[in-house]
């Protein structure tokens, strides 16, 4: 295998790296904060409440994100009103594929999320809630201070899945033009021929920004959970009765 088109080109993949990035890190954003509310109002026992974000998060996570993609992308982004849009100046950003790429991975991510956060917030300590109701606050400083937290913690190991999942979805968004890691790779193959070399190579990336985010999860996970883990004298202790035992 020839890796030369692949270092002639290697700003390419650069700017597809950023763009993937760019397009990961502000579609997490967005649907972290869009899924805290949804989250709450999922767990809401009205149905008026509970079932508008139920539905979207059943649509979302019943349907591919390529399909929700070409929905916003080739369905909202054609229409009318929105080509009408598009043309002034101050919605000239809306021609550009990576906006209806951001607005459905957003909403997709949002979907997942908001169900991740509303099994942690249910499997919240029945004994914790009592006591801050104890100590006298209120059900908004009661979401603050104890269980949106205590949620966020326990909800950690399936937010950073989640988290790779988005990466390794958002390469479908050169399906549309935009020119992200993969569409790097597609465009050196269209020039050279090269589908191992230029594959492989853009393979690598994604596998050291998933290590990367892997690590960065689990010391993240360290901190949260350092309460929990046994202390370095007790642990030693431990091990001296068990040996004295034997």
């Amino acid at each position: 295998m020839d890796f030369t088109p692949v270092i002639d080109n290697f700003d390419l993949y650069l700017e597809g790296l950023w763009t993937t990035v760019r397009l990961v890190f502000f579609a997490l954003v967005l649907g972290f904060f869009l899924a805290v509310p949804f989250a709450i109002m999922r767990t809401s026992k009205n149905p008026a409440v509970n079932g508008p974000v139920w539905a979207f998060t059943y649509f979302f996570r019943g349907t591919p994100l390529l399909v929700q993609m070409f929905l916003v992308y080739y369905g909202l982004g054609q229409m009318q009103f929105m080509i009408e849009l598009s043309q002034q100046p101050a919605f000239e950003f809306l021609q550009d594929a990576y906006w209806y790429a951001l607005f459905a991975f957003t909403l997709n991510t949002a979907a997942y999320t908001t169900e991740i956060f509303r099994g942690a917030i249910l499997g919240t300590p029945y004994g914790e809630v009592e006591a801050a109701r104890a100590c006298g606050m209120s059900k908004v400083q009661i979401y603050r201070r104890v269980i949106l937290p205590s949620a966020f913690r326990r909800a950690l190991p399936a937010y950073s899945n989640e988290v790779i999942f988005m990466l390794h979805g958002s390469a479908i968004a050169s399906v549309i033009t935009i020119v992200d890691l993969l569409g790097a790779a597609r465009i050196v193959n269209s020039r050279y021929f090269t589908p191992y070399e230029a594959f492989i190579s853009v393979g690598v990336l994604y596998f050291c920004i998933t290590f990367a985010l892997i690590g960065g999860f689990k010391l993240l996970e360290n901190h949260w959970f350092a309460h929990l883990r046994p202390r370095e004298e007790t642990t030693a202790r431990r091990k001296t009765k068990v040996s004295q035992a034997a």
